[in-house]
């Protein structure tokens, strides 16, 4: 595992508007050197659709890490939305109906889907306001439903949070919907691992990561996995092998997750362990895909 030259780690934001502070790009090359951050081509940050562009337009072979998941879970209950007619078959089905049912929605947003009134019911969207169907048989308490990458978060010593949860600070579910449309947006050209295998050639490939995952190799302890100064992302990146990055003070955590999860990649990508899980299957990697780095 080789073959890639750059890798470029996305810390993904689902928020609405044209631009996003919450989006960052951090790459660190093969050769060595520290992460860099890849400035946005505007001062008020990365829209949705520029990085889209950027992935579409990768020069070299580049494993890129979404910080997003890129699908729901589907083992658990055997379909991502049990009892709905529509509900597809694999992930690619999956980000296909939400970019379709999206596509007034400007800025890659997933609002429409989310106010459908099949695709709302499965959805936790706030108190007193949670989906009839959010908690399934399967569900992990009121937690609600994970895949089987989440689970094996789990067992790692991080507390993922469902796809299917979309309050609080912690929740990934708009990030992964409007990611998803993103994804749906590659139309094939870039590889998504594990819904797609590797390729045999030297070429880029999308996964997704986890940046709680990085922050625990990084020597992260306890509960909050963010690093919030240059002093503690710079401590983090020594621990995975990595020259520090110039700067004191504070740090914006997106940032800071794009730097030490780019050089994560960089570190990690040669492991045989983590492209071969035991927990992925042929039907997982089709419908829920995986989390790169668990196990």
């Amino acid at each position: 595992m080789s073959r890639f030259s750059h890798f470029l780690a996305v810390d993904w934001s689902g928020a609405r508007g044209p631009r996003q502070k919450g989006i960052a790009l951090a790459v660190a090359l093969a050769k060595g050197g520290p992460p860099v951050l890849v400035a946005p081509p505007d001062p008020r940050g990365w829209a949705r659709q520029e990085v889209l562009a950027l992935l579409l337009d990768l020069p070299v072979a580049t494993l890129v890490g979404l910080d997003l998941g890129i699908s729901l879970p589907h083992a658990d209950a055997g379909a991502f939305f049990p009892g709905w007619e529509a509900s597809p078959a694999d992930a690619r089905g999956l980000w296909a109906l939400i970019d379709a049912l999206c596509a007034a929605d400007p800025h890659l947003e997933a609002g429409s889907f989310l106010a459908h009134p099949e695709a709302a019911r499965y959805f936790r969207h706030g108190a007193g306001a949670t989906g009839d169907r959010f908690l399934l048989p399967g569900a992990l308490s009121r937690e609600g439903r994970f895949r089987r990458a989440e689970h094996a978060q789990r067992r790692q010593g991080v507390r993922p949070v469902s796809n299917f949860n979309l309050v609080g600070a912690a929740q990934v579910g708009k990030s992964s919907l409007t990611g998803m449309r993103m994804l749906h947006r590659l139309g094939g050209r870039i590889p998504v691992w594990p819904i797609d295998p590797l390729p045999q050639e030297a070429s880029s490939v999308v996964t997704e990561i986890y940046t709680a995952m990085a922050a625990r190799l990084g020597g992260v302890t306890g509960a909050a996995t963010k690093l919030r100064s240059f002093a503690a992302l710079n401590d983090a990146l020594d621990r995975l092998g990595s020259p520090p990055v110039a700067g004191e003070g504070p740090i914006d955590d997106h940032s800071a997750d794009a730097l030490l999860t780019a050089a994560w990649l960089r570190r990690v990508h040669k492991d045989r362990d983590l492209w071969h899980p035991p927990s992925l299957t042929p039907e997982i990697a089709r419908t829920e895909g995986w989390t790169f780095g668990a196990l």
